[in-house]
């Protein structure tokens, strides 16, 4: 095998690696207007390397079965359909009350995924993805709305702006969950790692008026059988965006 081809082939394999690193977002503006169209979209990459997949790409194939629905303030919970737009899916619901909505994404619905050729074995994957979306002055805490898994739950009690303090709550199937590593993605390779308290709770300051992306993942060592095929453990990944 000469060079060239050496070096293709170690490229294919950190590629396909770093495709298990990709995860799920919701992005939505956080202040909503009563009766008025919200949009929200949902993305599938990497932001801080700026991979951002196409949802027509055959790796946004195997994730793109999600379901996408909003809890507003009273409790009800509404499915919000989606299309392919550019670079993420797109969907909208109109707010007909005033307070905190509760964005959600969820996808347990994905192939099992054999990585042992990684040393990281052979798994089943479960995103979720929450965002806030607040009508009128009341701003409350978003709804934790996983019960098989992960969650990231917004407790701030301000509209984030820029220099703001934010607090999330770390859910593991409706409980707080203490000690989770929790990573702060920005653009251009910037990344901070924080560790839930005994409450499951975060908190950061928004230093840039950019795009926040907050990830936290969890190995949950329960074997199973997902469409015929067996897997080790579940893997599970919570994000949560904040865009200014």
């Amino acid at each position: 095998m000469n060079f060239r081809s050496l070096l293709f082939s170690l490229l294919l394999c950190l590629m396909s690696y770093l495709g298990m690193a990709h995860y799920l977002w919701i992005e939505t503006p956080e202040i909503g207007k009563l009766n008025k169209s919200h949009q929200v979209k949902v993305y599938f990459g990497e932001y801080t390397y700026g991979a951002i997949e196409d949802p027509n790409s055959e790796t946004f194939a195997g994730v793109k079965y999600f379901k996408l629905w909003v809890v507003s303030p009273s409790g009800q919970k509404e499915h919000i359909d989606v299309e392919a737009g550019e670079n993420a899916f797109v969907g909208s619901f109109i707010p007909k009350e005033k307070g905190t909505y509760t964005v959600t994404m969820n996808n347990d619905e994905i192939p099992v995924i054999d990585y042992t050729q990684y040393d990281f074995g052979i798994f089943k994957t479960h995103y979720h993805a929450t965002a806030k979306v607040v009508v009128g002055q009341q701003v409350l805490a978003t709804q934790p709305t996983n019960s098989n898994g992960l969650a990231l739950v917004n407790t701030t009690d301000q509209v984030a702006r820029q220099n703001s303090e934010v607090s999330l709550q770390v859910y593991f199937k409706g409980e707080p969950f203490a000690d989770q590593e929790v990573t702060i993605f920005v653009a251009d390779l910037w990344s901070k790692k924080l560790e839930s308290d005994e409450t499951g709770t975060i908190s950061f300051r928004l230093p840039w008026a950019t795009t926040y992306t907050i990830e936290t993942t969890y190995s949950e060592q329960v074997p199973g059988t997902y469409r015929g095929e067996d897997y080790e453990f579940v893997w599970h990944c919570a994000t949560y965006a904040i865009t200014l």
